[in-house]
């Protein structure tokens, strides 16, 4: 008889609340429940985190000849979202050829390595290789 009645007053529109509890116990208990709804909420609205990568390169040239203020100038032209370029040595190979050493900064959802690499290596007229020496996350 207690369960029927108890069934029939949660399906006549009563909450369902423990036997005896006053109404500042149910002030309480509701302002608990909504503080935890409001901290989930607010865990779930924080922004992802952007994951970026220092990642420097070595840009090897075809020959001696090659104009490497040039082909600075070419590499740099490359712009894509989340690409930013920084600094740029240029490092002795050997036998008088010297390499570019570039350092850039990259957004990695935005910015695929391997695909820096191949527009960097379409440059044909000025670059012969692209290697990475480093790649560390930010």
């Amino acid at each position: 008889k207690q369960w029927y009645q108890r069934r029939v007053a949660i399906t006549a529109g009563e909450e369902d609340t423990p036997k005896g509890e006053s109404e500042m116990q149910k002030m309480k208990r509701l302002a608990a429940e909504k503080k935890v709804a409001d901290a989930a909420a607010k865990k779930d609205a924080k922004p992802a985190r952007v994951l970026k990568s220092n990642v420097v390169l070595d840009i090897k040239p075809w020959d001696d000849e090659t104009d490497l203020g040039e082909m600075e100038k070419q590499v740099r032209s490359i712009a894509m979202q989340g690409l930013v370029w920084g600094d740029c040595k240029h490092v002795e190979i050997g036998f008088g050829i010297k390499k570019l050493r570039m350092s850039t900064c990259i957004v990695d959802e935005d910015v695929g390595l391997y695909d820096l690499e191949e527009k960097i290596e379409e440059l044909e007229d000025f670059v012969q290789s692209v290697d990475i020496v480093s790649h560390n996350k930010i």
